[in-house]
């Protein structure tokens, strides 16, 4: 059994992996860990299990998750938490994991920012992006209008049925948002990008490109969001064309969605290899040039990476049978499938 130890005077939290994020890839380790029979502990700075599906974009349809056309990620989180309750996973919440040093036996001991001692032969990092912040446009007043008009997360769409709302962006965040609202949701909606060209996913361009097209959504190429106005709230905002022509719009809302600005915080401290705020793992197993410390999920970084989270269920998938094997060294471990075991004959 895992839970409280008392280790030189100091109440710590004992457990076989500790995770470091509680968003998709750490829930999803607690099933694969259960079915090998390992406990999990996770860690989150985060009040409550979801990271940024349950804290950014709850109410925002996902449609690459295997078996499910379109999901949302409030319902996606929902469902990984009922898979993983069977295996009674434990759960320190509103803290940040802050440092971290190794027992004379090996195990990591983890300390979050209230204090807080974890201890565990393996430590899985799936803090998604790390801490973020949203990427702000360089106009001089628009913390006058923060929460007065201008959201850079949509957490809930249903606060802008019936208003009129302007997204800049060209990536799929803005594409999703812009085509999701338009449909039904807002009054207008109006797509702003500073180039003709989008990063996002072609099939969500293609789909901007015929709402607008269609008249559903106003899109706005070559063109930036220059100048804000306003009393109590946000009023107009004025677009700066590429031809130096200025273009005032009257809105209610406008969300600059430009992407998140990712920080390790902490992390960059532990002696791991960092790229780009991203840390270095082997293809093999997923494991850090730091023995028993590994990263799943968009925290990590490997030739071909892709920042997708049916992917980071993959990584975790192997890094929990390597976790097994090196906590568990002389046992040896067959693979079982729950289509013939189920759950509970694990």
């Amino acid at each position: 059994m895992k839970g409280l130890i008392l280790l030189d005077f100091t109440l710590m939290i004992e457990t076989d992996i500790l995770v470091i994020g509680a968003g998709p890839c750490g829930l999803f380790t607690v099933f694969e860990a259960g079915l090998l029979k390992l406990r999990c502990h996770l860690i989150d700075a985060l009040p409550q299990a979801g990271g940024q599906l349950t804290e950014i974009y709850p109410k925002k349809p996902i449609y690459d998750i295997p078996g499910f056309p379109e999901i949302l990620a409030g319902e996606l989180i929902e469902n990984l938490m009922k898979q993983a309750e069977p295996f009674k996973p434990g759960f320190t919440l509103g803290e940040r994991a802050e440092s971290f040093e190794k027992t004379e036996d090996g195990k990591f001991i983890v300390t979050t920012t209230r204090g807080t001692k974890h201890i565990a032969p393996i430590v899985a990092i799936a803090g998604g992006l790390g801490c973020f912040e949203p990427r702000k446009p360089p106009i001089s007043n628009i913390v006058d209008f923060e929460d007065k008009g201008i959201e850079y997360i949509v957490r809930d769409p249903e606060f802008y049925r019936g208003k009129s709302v302007i997204i800049s962006g060209g990536g799929d965040s803005a594409l999703d948002w812009a085509v999701f609202l338009a449909n039904g949701v807002a009054k207008e909606v109006t797509l702003v990008h500073r180039s003709k060209s989008f990063r996002g996913h072609p099939d969500s361009v293609q789909k901007v490109l015929d709402m607008a097209a269609s008249g559903k959504i106003n899109l706005h190429t070559d063109a930036e969001v220059v100048e804000l106005a306003g009393d109590d709230v946000l009023r107009n905002i004025t677009l700066q064309h590429n031809d130096e022509t200025k273009t005032v719009l009257t809105t209610d809302h406008w969300l600059p969605l430009f992407g998140l600005s990712p920080k390790l915080g902490p992390l960059s401290e532990w002696g791991l290899n960092i790229d780009k705020n991203s840390i270095e793992v082997n293809t093999f197993d997923y494991q850090t040039n730091v023995p028993g410390l590994y990263a799943i999920g968009d925290i990590n970084t490997y030739p071909g990476k892709l920042k997708l989270i049916l992917c980071g269920f993959h990584e975790t998938t192997l890094m929990v049978q390597s976790a097994f094997k090196r906590i568990y060294p002389d046992k040896n471990l067959v693979l079982k499938y729950t289509t013939v075991n189920g759950v509970n004959g694990f």
